[in-house]
């Protein structure tokens, strides 16, 4: 018997000396460096400072929790009495939640849910005390909700600036195919006339080859048929001269 309540005293030693897991990983998130773009401490050290949620729920939370669901993450830091401590951004603290205090953690304890079946109040005090939850209760539901519907309005944020950015792309690209068109085009028509100018010119070349009479101000000179009559004349001349010869 002594054995046994020896063992379950350890038990709740060793229970109690170690952090929850959710507790763990939480840490182990905020104290990376690496993702202090993402999730970080604040410039104290008292709280932490989820900068991107929508990273933080896309590229952290499954490495660890298995999920992707900020809203559950937030539900979690609830029940282990976080409180986020400003409008502006998702800073969540918790006074025993610091920088450089892990051994800590195994302090904090998840809160009990609150149930119909406590024990009936018997004096006026308690009567009042049963029947109004409280504070905390009433700012963790808050707490809760305002997360939840700020969780679902920074995706909804999110997913319209990324379709978006999609649309300017789409049309960027439809611009460069366009362009891209128009100097092919404009490369075709330019090898055409190219191709044009080159068969013009080659044509004029071999028609100058052909005609190699000379040229005087822009103008052929007939040669040809001016050495003609020069021939035949000095062939007149030559038989008028062995006719009148003959003669004598």
């Amino acid at each position: 018997m002594e054995g046994v309540v020896s063992d379950n005293g350890l038990l709740e030693y060793a229970r109690k000396c170690t952090p929850p897991p959710f507790l763990l990983k939480t840490y182990m998130l905020v104290e990376d460096p690496a993702t202090d773009d993402v999730v970080s401490w604040n410039a104290e050290g008292t709280a932490f400072v989820v900068w991107q949620p929508a990273e933080f729920a896309r590229d952290l939370l499954p490495t660890l929790f298995k999920h992707s669901n900020f809203s559950s993450f937030v539900r979690q830091l609830n029940t282990y009495g976080f409180r986020k401590v400003a409008t502006s951004r998702w800073e969540f603290c918790n006074e025993k939640f610091r920088k450089g205090e892990r051994e800590v953690l195994c302090e904090i304890r998840r809160r009990k849910a609150w149930s119909s079946k406590q024990q009936q109040p018997t004096t006026p005090n308690q009567l009042q005390a049963a029947t109004s939850p409280p504070q905390d209760s009433d700012e963790d539901q808050r707490s809760l909700s305002t997360s939840s519907s700020s969780g679902y309005t920074t995706l909804m944020d999110e997913n319209k600036r990324l379709k978006k950015e999609n649309g300017v792309l789409s049309s960027e690209l439809t611009s460069m195919k366009n362009k891209c068109r128009e100097l092919l085009d404009l490369v075709a028509k330019y090898n055409n006339n190219n191709n044009s100018n080159n068969n013009s010119h080659a044509k004029e070349l071999e028609k100058k080859e052909k005609d190699e009479r000379p040229m005087l101000f822009g103008v052929r000179l007939d040669v040809f048929q001016g050495e003609k009559r020069k021939r035949a004349e000095i062939c007149e001349k030559s038989g008028s001269i062995l006719l009148s010869q003959s003669c004598k």
